[in-house]
């Protein structure tokens, strides 16, 4: 019988039940793994593998045709060498973590706007301070940088909590959802900077994102600008953000994402001003719904692969999204 190796560690019996209904269903069995735990023997059965495979494994999936990645984030696995066959169908997960990423950006950008990281060392200083003064989402300025599923998702929540603004910038300045007051394509990004007081980023690593917020973007920034990244950390010039942050030349940041990861203990970004940072936790399977959007896009796509359909969230692995 036709193969699958699920490698996760997030599937409750009811998860795990649809899984294997599913598998039943499209006349595939199923073997349970660990998040990144191949099996040392035998990874050359499976025709399907869904989860975490760490890179290295892949190559002995010599009967491997499509691997459903877990993440939404496939730059680690979009180099054909990984693969026995340059033919493996790669997908990934996109559009699972909208909603647990959005609230971590309402979270900390809330943080940012109502000085939050102050009062915490007002507190733990035993004081009692409470002068300064803050901001609001409700009529702000607000660009977010990568209009996908992730982006739109925020879009909407700052939307429905009054920003005044929301422009979003995409390759193809197209996006027809009603949050958006406008949409730009990515080579106009350098107009709406500088009347940016909220800009999120939510970009895959690719070519064209690596290095997008420059020294000479984040200088065109304001100076009550905040910045939030959830997408990849190359997407920043990292000493120059630090640089702004120190100085004051924007108000604030909050980064989830960073280079390297993990970061090491002596890396200047963890005393730089006014910046919160987090170890890449905005998405994961810390939520439920997560979770079962997660399995759920994955039993659809089964279907499809099963009947000969196109994969709904198939990755062109040049294009790396």
């Amino acid at each position: 019988m036709r193969k699958i190796a699920v490698m996760e560690d997030f599937l409750t019996p009811e998860r795990r039940k649809k899984v294997l209904d599913t598998a039943e269903k499209c006349g595939f069995a199923v073997d349970f793994y660990g998040r990144g735990a191949a099996p040392a023997q035998g990874l050359e059965q499976y025709e399907i593998i869904y989860g975490w495979c760490n890179p290295q494994d892949l190559k002995r999936a010599t009967g491997l045709k499509w691997y459903c990645c877990g993440f939404a984030g496939v730059d680690q696995l979009s180099d054909d060498s990984l693969y026995a066959s340059p033919d493996v169908v790669l997908s990934n997960s996109s559009g699972a973590y909208g909603l647990t990423i959005s609230e971590h950006i309402l979270m900390v950008t809330l943080m940012l706007l109502r000085r939050m990281p102050e009062f915490q060392d007002i507190v733990r200083r035993r004081e009692w301070v409470s002068e300064l003064p803050m901001r609001s989402i409700y009529g702000s300025r607000i660009t977010v940088l990568g209009a996908g599923d992730i982006g739109t998702n925020f879009a909407r929540r700052a939307k429905a909590l009054g920003a005044g603004h929301i422009c979003g910038v995409s390759r193809s300045g197209r996006n027809p959802d009603p949050a958006y007051d406008r949409m730009l394509p990515q080579e106009q990004l350098d107009q709406v900077l500088p009347e940016t007081e909220i800009l999120v980023m939510a970009l895959p690593s690719v070519a064209d994102t690596v290095g997008i917020l420059s020294r000479e973007r984040i200088a065109l920034l304001p100076r009550d600008a905040i910045v939030v990244n959830v997408g990849r950390g190359t997407a920043i010039d990292q000493e120059a953000l630090m640089e702004a942050l120190n100085a004051g030349r924007i108000a604030g940041a909050a980064l989830d994402v960073v280079v390297p990861e993990p970061l090491p203990r002596e890396h200047p970004l963890w005393s730089t001003r006014n910046l919160l940072l987090t170890p890449h936790i905005s998405g994961n399977m810390s939520l439920g719904y997560t979770c079962d959007i997660n399995v759920d896009m994955f039993c659809r796509d089964l279907e499809n692969y099963a009947a000969g359909r196109p994969l709904e969230h198939r990755v062109d692995r040049k294009r790396g999204y």
